[in-house]
């Protein structure tokens, strides 16, 4: 248990927020547009992406790795903002780290509220699919409610997005053969069960026009965040305005363009570094 004066000291203490890659950069943004007096650390292991396709005990193991090097930078919390570190580690992350440890979960229950069809998309990685989580989601809110649940996987959809290809032909390529079979059965909501996928809406939104409501979990997690460090007494109270530190474990010249197209404002400067892997 901390004391009040640990309390206090951590309050000003970093966000850390982490990612296998650029994905995590769109709930970044929902987060600082929540808390915009943070700081945050943003970690992006971009030299082991992609992690849907790696087997569930490496994914822990690098997700550990990742959370072990925000801890010890000092961060008050750590976000997964990665949803198959999220559905393989949660659990192993929070019986080893002392820290909040705030992860993603599919934005299921919000689409099977909306659908008016009865079926309800769910876009993911590899991994995503192979983990429990989003059984367990579909177990909860969708199995009750009598509403059928199609998922969608695609290998291709984050390295595309990775490469700054989000509205690039083959990416719209990829969202055809993809999601035209939920399309098709009558899917009215598409959870989007990356981080990485927001950055596709406007190519699925030109491929498909309205057939999908799209929803992630950006908000939600930003929202859960507040009140998890705030419970805590962790939230900041300086006026100023926070910032962010961005690190990879890959080469920083190839991620640059990626993150200066798809991360901060114009007017706030790219400082980006690597942590050596």
């Amino acid at each position: 248990m901390k004391n009040s004066a640990q309390t206090s000291n951590s309050k000003y203490q970093s966000i850390g927020v982490f990612d296998s890659g650029v994905g995590g950069l769109s709930v970044l943004a929902e987060l600082r547009h929540l808390l915009p007096h943070e700081h945050f650390i943003y970690l992006a292991d971009t030299a082991h992406l992609p992690y849907g396709a790696r087997p569930g005990e490496e994914i822990r193991e690098l997700t550990q790795r990742a959370v072990a090097e925000l801890h010890a930078r000092g961060v008050k919390g750590v976000v997964v903002a990665c949803n198959t570190a999220s559905a393989y580690s949660l659990e192993h992350l929070r019986a080893r780290f002392d820290l909040p440890i705030i992860g993603l979960v599919p934005a299921l229950k919000p689409a099977v509220a909306a659908t008016k069809t009865g079926v309800v998309g769910v876009l993911a990685t590899p991994g995503t699919l192979r983990g429990t989580l989003l059984q367990d989601v579909i177990h909860t809110f969708a199995d009750p409610a009598g509403v059928r649940v199609l998922t969608a996987v695609s290998a291709e959809l984050v390295p595309l997005v990775e490469a700054g290809q989000a509205g690039g032909e083959r990416t719209r390529e990829v969202l055809r053969e993809t999601l035209n079979p939920l399309a098709e059965a009558g899917a009215d909501q598409l959870v989007l069960g990356c981080t990485h996928y927001p950055f596709l809406a406007g190519s699925i939104r030109a491929e498909f026009g309205g057939t999908f409501a799209l929803l992630d979990s950006g908000a939600a997690v930003a929202r859960h965040t507040r009140n998890v460090l705030g419970g805590a007494n962790l939230l900041t109270d300086r006026p100023e305005q926070g910032g962010v530190t961005y690190l990879v474990t890959g080469d920083v010249e190839s991620a640059r363009p990626v993150f200066a197209a798809l991360g901060p404002d114009q007017t706030e400067p790219l400082r980006l570094t690597s942590t050596g892997g």
